[in-house]
């Protein structure tokens, strides 16, 4: 099994501690030893795949290989840490009654409603809200694994990247086979539906 730790940079922090730009060498590289402002263990068992920050800073989310995704928060107080958790998705019943198990590859927060999206090995892309701990919705399936997702800076549209992944079994992608999607949402589209 891969190292399950995790390293949390304060960046402003690390920015801050640099010298000012003129009073460095321009044609000197020196190494900043920066430490972490916090050091975890993954809650997830297996290779992480994807991490994206809340667009509040209070925490962020991670997914795995296992078909899993992990919601924590930076406050490392007690009272805060009991309210982590991790979900199963991105998951499938076959012919036979077997749960097949998809990589979740993808996740990124709504810039406004806080709410984040999942991309994963079987071509879902889904909504969630991370506070009620609920799925708002999920779309048609893609031709192929979801690589990677983005909303746009005001939260109207959601980028969808699709390109095969080791999973569907095949080692070569052919031409036209790599896609990005831009879909336009509606105005409560990623809006959580609250606490239930």
């Amino acid at each position: 099994m891969a190292s399950r730790a995790l390293h949390i940079y304060d960046l402003a922090s690390a920015l801050a501690s640099l010298p000012a730009r003129d009073s460095m060498e321009s044609t000197s590289a020196t190494p900043i030893d920066v430490e972490p402002w916090q050091r975890r263990e993954s809650s997830l068992k297996f290779m992480t795949r994807a991490v994206a920050c809340m667009p509040n800073d209070d925490g962020y989310a991670s997914s795995s290989i296992e078909g899993r995704v992990a919601v924590e928060w930076f406050d490392p107080s007690s009272t805060s840490q009991a309210r982590k958790y991790a979900f199963k998705c991105h998951r499938q019943s076959s012919a036979e009654g077997i749960d097949v198990v998809y990589p979740v590859n993808a996740l990124a927060f709504h810039p406004v409603h806080g709410t984040f999206a999942s991309g994963g090995g079987d071509g879902l892309v889904s909504l969630w809200d991370g506070l009620a701990k609920r799925r708002i919705r999920q779309y048609q399936r893609y031709g192929s694994s979801v690589a990677a997702l983005s909303f746009s800076g005001d939260g109207k549209h959601l980028a969808v990247a699709i390109s095969p992944g080791f999973e569907d079994g095949k080692e070569g992608v052919g031409e036209g086979l790599v896609k990005i999607f831009i879909r336009e949402l509606g105005e409560n589209e990623a809006k959580g539906k609250g606490m239930k």
